[in-house]
């Protein structure tokens, strides 16, 4: 037998009795007018006038009482269904018919002599628009039961649901019934303030057909919906608390509209994964002692036009031929306006449509994890856009956002800043993070903007921020909120990574939570990436007045777990690109490019290069086109194509030599040879790996050849050159040690034995012991 609906209080409409003073509670007195009471004796089938409003106004707490099945107790149960713009419907009881009558233009009704009803269909006809009708026939979703549970609706009160995606957004549900599999789409969303809500969507965009009910003070409203299936377009009309009507996309939507379209979409997953390998070995794993290099993508502008399975085909096998070991993107969330290049996310559940559903970006996935490549996805839990149909004032409120405007707007941005002291809404962003690794495998989260949630007076002038509860200007909630997300991250998948792009110095980014830290894997060194900008910027012969660019990020390179990125940020608005930045002629900005890359990658700290730097793209990037691709091609292309010649060896050795990546972390995996040759703007160093290994990196930022460089080692013997950026095989000069050095007994640099080196102009020049070849 299915199950009676009952109303949020347990009672049904029925048989509640009500007093005068009590104008909310359903009526069972008889009504007037076209709501008579039939004859014979038969109970009113009729809605009650008070009921009727309330539905009429969207301001009906609990449609499900009056809809639906309902026992008499007298041996009659009353059907009522709204069906708006049928002709007639028929309730079908065991194979018996029973014609309802239209009460009004969207509410049919019936008493049917009937008690203990076990199940029914409805059979509607609607007109065909040319003189004949369409008939279907279909179960009634009012009366089911809510389809989550008080056990669900209790942890996300608490903040504590972690699978918050399984009960709110628009679910398939399926109920056997006896007569037959009912299926279609369970609508959940979260609006405590609203007066009354109802899903609009292709079955019907009045309004008229779908009403919801209030579970309580849970704030959720739900509503089952036989027979709507996937690829439904579909939103809620919310008749706000302020009084205002709004048609909103579902903040737990899992698929969307193609933008600028803002509808949600109904999607089910039907994607088999093949990662079960990579996901046993990701979680043996230890990310901060293993190969990180990241080639960070926006997937719009890479090669304009390509769909997600398109990509993971291409940009698949690039990133094999480059050598990247994961690959970043840009958010993926949906957001209505590309030219916020995802920042400004308006469904949080949801891959953009732009290039494929979302199954399409699981298939990319599971096609990089194949490759052996890792995925890592911008998220943006700081802030979101004040579109009208999405987030703000969800249901008339302040809801997803501060209601403080000295909390609630990002004043640099034009957006809105989570509430990140309601429960509600933390569950919403730590279950949302929890998603992406679930649902498509991820295998790191980068935060963006992580300091503008961390101080409340971010980018706020005098006066126009509050304090803390302890007078200070730290955001007590939002540090909780990170910690949260990372402990619970950590929990569920281990061996994935939290990246913060923090640009501040608050202590302990990095430290784990039960430290007192904010948890994250990794961080983004922003310093390292100014200062280093900034020095190789300059024109060579002001470079020694600057050394301190250069060296300065020693000072603090293990106070946290560093990333170097070289992000999208920096080849835009006026900043010019890797390229442009570098002095002199062409000749010599690429070999400033190829010295910069190879500082990068053999700096302590994991790398990431923005799309086109890896070939050294001239101009700054737009997110309306795809990168200059033609650039390799032409009268300069030469050089850019040894740019990215030296890009695919940098990786390939990068990944075969553990002392570029192993100690990354440790202080002792890195020592100075010389950090103070300001005349001759030369640094070196050794990078030492956890299996003994050693590397001698040597930078000339000079303009001028260093012919017989005197370098101290830590062992005699032969050293081979394991990299020379000066290298014909990259468009270079071609100078260089003829494949390797060898020792003398010269005391140099502290050190018993050393060696003459030829260091080229703008280059970098890498040396392993032979033995370790």
């Amino acid at each position: 037998m299915l199950p009676q609906n009952n109303s949020p209080t347990g009672f049904d409409e029925d048989t509640v009795t009500h007093t005068p003073e009590d104008p909310d509670t359903p009526t069972t007195e008889p009504a007037t007018g076209t709501n008579a009471s039939p004859a014979c004796g038969l109970p009113d089938p009729f809605a009650s006038d008070h009921d009727l409003n309330r539905l009429d106004t969207l301001t009906h707490p609990d449609p499900h009482a009056f809809l639906g099945a309902h026992d008499t107790g007298t041996g009659f149960t009353i059907l009522r269904t709204l069906r708006p713009n049928a002709e007639s419907v028929t309730a079908i009881i065991g194979g018996v018919e029973y014609p309802m009558t239209a009460q009004t233009d969207d509410l049919f009704v019936v008493a049917v002599p009937i008690e203990g009803l076990i199940d029914y269909r409805y059979r509607i006809d609607y007109p065909d628009g040319a003189g004949g009708t369409n008939q279907f026939v279909v179960a009634d979703g009012y009366r089911f039961l809510p389809s989550i549970g008080e056990t669900d609706t209790y942890l996300f009160g608490e903040g504590r649901h972690e699978e918050l995606w399984t009960i709110l957004g628009a679910r398939h549900a399926s109920y056997t019934t006896p007569d037959g599999e009912v299926t279609g789409t369970a609508f959940t969303v979260w609006a405590p303030n609203a007066h009354g809500i109802a899903v609009i969507g292709d079955f019907d965009w009045t309004g008229r057909t779908a009403p919801m009910r209030s579970l309580g003070s849970s704030g959720i409203w739900e509503v089952f919906l036989p027979d709507v299936g996937e690829g439904t377009q579909y939103k809620f009309r919310i008749h706000g608390a302020d009084g205002v009507i709004r048609e909103k996309a579902d903040p737990m939507a899992q698929g969307t509209n193609v933008p600028p379209a803002t509808a949600s979409v109904v999607t089910r997953s039907y994607h088999t994964w093949t990662d079960d390998e990579w996901i046993a070995r990701r979680a043996a794993s230890s990310p901060n002692s293993e190969p990180m290099s990241v080639y960070e993508v926006h997937l719009a502008s890479w090669r304009e036009g390509l769909s997600y399975r398109e990509l993971a085909d291409q940009l698949g096998d690039y990133l094999i031929e480059k050598g990247f070991t994961h690959v970043e993107f840009l958010p993926v969330a949906e957001h209505p306006f590309g030219g916020s290049w995802g920042y400004q996310v308006t469904s949080y559940y949801a891959p953009t449509a732009r290039f494929g559903t979302p199954d399409d970006f699981r298939y990319l996935v599971d096609h990089l994890h194949s490759l052996g490549i890792g995925v890592i996805v911008d998220w943006v839990p700081a802030h979101f856009p004040k579109d009208e149909w999405a987030l703000a004032r969800f249901d008339g409120t302040a809801l997803y956002e501060n209601a403080d405007p000295m909390r609630g707007e990002q004043l640099d941005w034009g957006t809105l800043i989570f509430d990140f002291g309601r429960y509600e809404v933390r569950n919403f962003l730590v279950a949302n993070a929890l998603f992406w690794f679930a649902e498509f495998h991820i295998d790191g989260l980068r935060v963006d903007a992580v300091a503008s949630m961390l101080y409340l007076d971010y980018s706020r002038p005098a006066g126009g921020w509050r304090p803390n509860i302890y007078g200070g200007r730290e955001n007590l909630e939002a540090v909780q909120f990170l910690q949260e997300t990372n402990a619970t991250v950590a929990k569920h998948f281990p061996g994935v990574v939290t990246i913060a792009e923090e640009s501040t110095a608050w202590p302990g980014v990095t430290r784990m939570t039960d430290l007192g830290g904010l948890g994250f894997s990794l961080k983004w060194n922003m310093g390292w990436m100014h200062d280093t900008l900034g020095y190789l910027g300059r024109d060579q012969v002001h470079r020694s007045f600057h050394h301190h660019e250069i060296t300065f990020s020693m000072m603090y390179a293990w106070s946290e777990n560093f990333v170097l990125p070289l992000s999208h940020d920096e080849v835009v608005h006026g900043k010019g690109t890797l390229w442009s930045r570098m002095p002199g002629n062409s000749f010599t900005k690429a070999a400033g490019v190829r010295v910069f890359l190879a500082y990068q990658w053999s700096h302590p700290g994991k790398q990431l290069l923005f799309m086109g730097q890896e070939f050294g793209q001239t101009g700054e990037w737009s997110e309306d086109r795809s990168l200059d691709w033609q650039q390799m091609t032409g009268w300069e292309g030469e050089l850019h194509s040894g740019i990215s010649a030296l890009v695919t060896d940098l990786n390939r050795i990068y990944k075969a030599t553990p002392a570029l990546y192993s100690k990354d972390t440790e202080p002792s995996g890195y020592e100075w040879i010389d950090a103070n040759d300001t005349a001759n703007n030369v640094i070196s160093f050794l990078r030492y790996g956890s299996d003994g290994s050693v590397v001698a990196c040597l930078f000339n930022f000079s303009g001028s050849d260093r012919s017989n460089y005197r370098v101290g080692l830590p062992v005699a013997g032969e050293w081979v050159e394991v990299l020379n950026t000066d290298s014909a095989a990259y468009e270079g000069s071609g100078q260089g040690n003829l494949g390797s050095v060898v020792t003398d007994d010269t005391p140099w640099h502290g050190r018993e034995v050393s060696a003459p080196v030829m260091l080229p102009a703008n280059s970098a020049i890498w040396l392993a012991p032979a033995a370790a070849d």
